[in-house]
């Protein structure tokens, strides 16, 4: 059976001072049992304020892991973070094809692949983020984020990879897609994973916060959290729907 995981990505929304107070509040619901033993949390801070991490998650089950991370092994790369840098943080994942890096930084599907490439070759578990830009029909939604994924992977051999589901026009949005919608992509997505031969948990993403995984129920495997997860009561509350939603079986279907 998977093991539902919740991912928080902060982005760049908080300050040092800020995600320091935030990941004691995270550390304080671990400390508290409000991180269910059978719920997988994984945070994803700014990149320098990993080290933070480090020291306040250390001893929780509690995961830590990165926004991004270098398409190239090291060296002469001004500015890089490499795969090789995170996994000497502890870092368990990375998250790479996010939408808004594809726009601000016009990243290509071959700077995600090769960004996938290097996490695997590290022994990271990328979180491969997929969605279509417009609100379309869920068939060609489906077909847009699985033939992302089938870009991303390619080339590397085949292991874990973590995809998140994250329709565009849902980010920031009032209400996150509907479920049918969520359902059927994430069918198209996990088949694409296992004809890949790859294995892994299908989350979702874009205006997703407390009542999202209840109704999803078991199309999903868990949510990727942005900006909601920045109370710690809602996240709270998203940690006791993970635990109490339905397990799947590691491969089954929407």
């Amino acid at each position: 059976m998977t093991t539902p995981l919740v991912a928080v990505s902060l982005k760049a929304y908080l300050g040092a001072a800020q995600t320091r107070v935030w990941l004691g509040g995270v550390r304080a619901l671990a400390d508290a049992g409000r991180v269910p033993a059978d719920v997988e949390l994984a945070v994803l801070p700014s990149m320098p304020l990993l080290p933070a991490a480090v020291e306040l998650l250390s001893g929780t089950h509690v995961a830590w892991g990165a926004q991004d991370v270098a398409p190239g092994s090291g060296g002469a790369q001004t500015g890089a973070v490499t795969a090789a840098l995170l996994a000497e943080l502890g870092c368990r994942f990375a998250a790479v094809g996010h939408a808004e890096r594809r726009s601000l930084f016009r990243e290509t599907d071959a700077d995600v692949r090769a960004k996938v490439a290097r996490l695997k070759a590290d022994a990271l578990t990328p979180i491969v983020c997929v969605g279509e830009v417009e609100r379309i029909g869920a068939r060609a939604a489906a077909v847009a984020a699985s033939d992302q994924l089938a870009a991303a992977l390619a080339g590397t051999e085949a292991g874990e990879v973590v995809v998140a589901y994250e329709p565009v026009w849902a980010i920031g949005a009032p209400q996150p897609a509907g479920g049918d919608h969520v359902a059927a992509v994430a069918h198209a997505v996990r088949e694409r994973m296992q004809d890949l031969g790859w294995r892994g948990r299908v989350l979702y993403g874009g205006a997703a916060g407390p009542g999202t995984l209840g109704a999803l129920g078991a199309s999903v495997d868990g949510l990727f959290l942005g900006r909601f997860a920045h109370d710690l009561g809602a996240l709270a509350e998203v940690l006791d729907e993970a635990r109490t939603a339905a397990p799947r079986a590691v491969g089954a279907g929407a």
